[in-house]
């Protein structure tokens, strides 16, 4: 393995969590924050558009909102994560129903990979990180030298 290959992020043991949804999960995505208000509470909430506002005024969470999805949120929300301001998201996926910001919706699943952030596109995946052991403390994961990459992208280049 190179050396410096990986660097090592902590996610903290409150998390900030992004809540997203496509409107027919809109709903589920309500249901499972109510049944999760307890755990949610102790944590930073944000989400995108319609979505953060629902579960606000619902459940009485505080969640700062974003653009909705089809007018940038999705791309405010993984902006945040490559600034390393958002530690795990929940997205309530509609698999059944096209969506006009499909691309937005894959750079935004593509950069928690690239990030190695903990997301989920499921209620049973929500269910189980929600209710992880490490929902309570701090969790160390190795994340891509983008320094180091770029070093040697530009070094090769000048060859």
């Amino acid at each position: 393995m190179i050396k410096d290959q990986f660097v090592t992020f902590t996610i903290p043991a409150q998390k900030r969590i992004a809540l997203i949804a496509h409107d027919h999960k809109k709903a589920a995505l309500l249901a499972w924050c109510i049944k999760h208000k307890e755990i949610l509470e102790k944590h930073v909430l944000c989400g995108t558009g319609t979505t953060a506002r629902l579960i606000a005024d619902k459940t009485g969470l505080l969640v700062k909102g974003y653009n909705s999805g089809p007018l940038g949120g999705d791309q405010q929300i993984g902006a945040k994560i490559a600034e390393m301001r958002i530690d795990m998201v929940v997205f309530f996926a509609d698999p059944l129903e096209a969506q006009p910001h499909d691309p937005d919706v894959k750079a935004l699943l593509r950069i928690a990979q690239v990030y190695d952030i903990p997301i989920a596109n499921t209620k049973a995946t929500a269910d189980f990180m929600i209710t992880s052991s490490y929902m309570e403390q701090s969790y160390d994961h190795q994340v891509i030298n983008f320094q180091r990459n770029v070093s040697e992208r530009i070094e090769e280049m000048e060859k």
